[in-house]
């Protein structure tokens, strides 16, 4: 059975308020926004790229590279050529993924908190749009 990438975004509102003796909660944001952009990043490539699981048939080819990032970002805003939600599956995309990439090698990220809500409404908007 496949994993169910909406998991990690349990995971990510499970962290969220998480703080332990061994790490602060700042960690846990961090580690949570992460996850947050994971779970829609693959959810939306399984939709776009698994027709036995996802009816859109909508044809994208993961290479399985880092370039699938950028790759199935395009591929959304193509789409929104014909379909203009689309276009805010792209958008959504790419604001977790400047996120992601704050919280992962910043040394300095203000407001994770804000950070990590504003994540929340992306991959829910992404999980919508691809049901």
């Amino acid at each position: 059975m496949s994993f169910d990438w909406k998991e990690y975004f349990e995971l990510a509102k499970f962290l969220k308020n998480k703080q332990t003796s061994n790490f602060g909660l700042e960690a846990s944001l961090r580690c949570a926004v992460s996850r947050s952009y994971y779970a829609a990043f693959c959810y939306a490539r399984n939709y776009a790229s698994d027709p036995q699981r996802f009816p859109s048939n909508q044809r994208f080819k993961p290479c399985n590279c880092p370039k699938d990032h950028r790759l199935l970002r395009l591929h959304f805003q193509k789409l929104g050529r014909i379909d203009p939600k689309m276009v805010n599956v792209a958008t959504a995309l790419d604001d977790l993924r400047q996120r992601r990439n704050d919280c992962d090698y910043e040394d300095v990220v203000y407001n994770p908190a804000d950070i990590f809500k504003d994540a929340t409404v992306d991959v829910k908007s992404v999980f919508n749009t691809l049901i």
